[in-house]
C-alpha cells in the first residue's frame, strides 16, 4: 500500500550565520504543503471521491483538495487512477460519475424517461419477429413497449417473466402466454433468482427482447443491477436463437453491479440515435450488432 508523504525540505542559507529551515513547494508548482492530519492513504481518499460522486454526480478538484487537506497534483492523480478504473470520468476542473447502478427507480418512473425514443426502439425490435416465432420478453419497460406491439399478432407464442408484460399481452389478443415464476421483485415487477432461471431454461424460443440496466461500452458488456436479475437473463440468452437487447441511450453511459454477459453473446443491440456516438470506438463486428432507431 502506498502511503505519501511529504516533510519540509531542509534548505541551508549561506549567507546566514547559522542553519534555517523553511518549507519548499511540492513538485508541479501547487504551491501547497500536505496538512499532517490530511487523508494520506490513496484508498481512503478515493473513497471518498467515490462517496462525493454517487451523493453528487460531479466532483470539484478544488473542493477535494480542501477537504481532504493534500495538494491538487495528489487530488489530479487520484482521479486519474479512478478513471483508469472506470469507476469515474474527468472533465474540466473536477469528474462527473460514470452512473454506477445498484438500484433502479420503479416501472412507472422509468417509462416516463426518454418515451420517446423507447416507441422508436419498440417499433424497430418488434419488426425483427416473424410469423410464428416464440418470443421471450424480459421484464422492463422498453421491453413491455415491444410487448404492447406484439400482442395483437395471434400466430405468436410468449414467454415472459414480467407481470406488467402479462397483463399487456393479455389485455392486447395474445393467444399463447407462458409465465415464469421465481421470487417477485417489486421494483420492476418481475420473477426473477434461480427458480426463474431454471423455469427460463425449460423453454427454447426463437427470439428473446432483454432489458438492461446498463451497456458497458468500454468493456463490451451488458449489465443489470441484481444479480437475482442476471441469472434470469443469463438463461434467457442460453435459450434463444437470436438475442436482441433493447435499451435508449442513457443506458450506454453507466455501468451496473451485475454482469449478465459480453456484447458478443448477444446479436442485435437496438437503441436510439442518440447513442451512435457512444459507440463509435468499438471494434467494427461490434459495432454492427447495433440497430438505431
Amino acid at each position: 500500500m502506498l502511503i505519501e508523504t511529504n516533510h519540509p525540505a531542509r534548505m541551508q542559507d549561506h549567507s546566514a550565520t547559522k542553519a534555517t529551515s523553511s518549507p519548499t513547494p511540492p513538485p508541479g508548482g501547487a504551491g501547497v504543503l500536505e496538512p499532517f492530519g490530511a487523508a494520506r492513504l490513496a484508498p481512503q481518499r478515493q473513497a471518498r471521491v467515490l462517496e462525493h460522486l454517487r451523493a453528487n454526480l460531479f466532483v470539484d478538484i478544488q473542493a477535494l483538495k480542501d477537504e481532504l487537506g493534500v495538494s491538487i497534483a495528489t487530488i489530479r492523480r487520484d482521479l486519474t487512477e479512478l478513471e483508469s478504473r472506470g469507476l469515474l470520468k474527468r472533465t474540466h476542473g473536477g469528474a462527473i460519475s460514470v452512473n454506477q447502478v445498484t438500484r433502479d427507480s420503479a416501472n412507472a418512473e422509468r417509462a416516463l424517461s426518454n418515451a420517446a425514443e423507447k416507441a422508436r426502439i419498440a417499433d424497430a425490435a418488434a419488426a425483427m419477429v416473424v410469423s410464428g416465432d416464440a418470443v421471450l420478453i424480459d421484464s422492463g419497460t422498453t421491453a413491455l413497449e415491444v410487448a404492447r406491439r406484439l400482442a395483437g399478432n395471434d400466430t405468436l407464442t410468449f414467454v415472459t417473466n414480467g407481470a406488467d408484460v402479462v397483463a399487456v399481452l393479455a389485455a392486447g389478443g395474445a393467444r399463447r402466454i407462458h409465465v415464469v415464476g421465481g421470487e417477485y421483485i417489486d421494483v420492476n415487477h418481475s420473477f426473477a433468482g434461480p427458480l426463474a432461471a431454471d423455469m427460463v431454461r425449460k423453454f427454447n424460443v426463437d427470439k428473446a427482447f432483454l432489458s438492461v440496466s446498463s451497456v458497458d461500452v468500454r468493456r463490451s458488456l451488458i449489465c443489470t443491477q441484481k444479480p437475482e436479475f442476471a441469472c434470469v437473463q443469463q438463461a434467457m440468452i442460453e435459450v434463444a436463437q437470436s438475442v436482441i437487447v433493447v435499451a435508449d441511450h442513457s443506458k450506454f453511459d453507466r455501468t451496473s453491479l451485475a454482469v449478465i454477459a459480453p456484447l458478443e453473446r448477444v446479436d442485435y443491440v437496438v437503441t436510439d440515435n442518440a447513442a451512435r456516438g457512444l459507440v463509435a470506438g468499438l471494434q467494427d463486428k461490434t459495432k454492427k450488432k447495433f440497430v438505431f432507431a
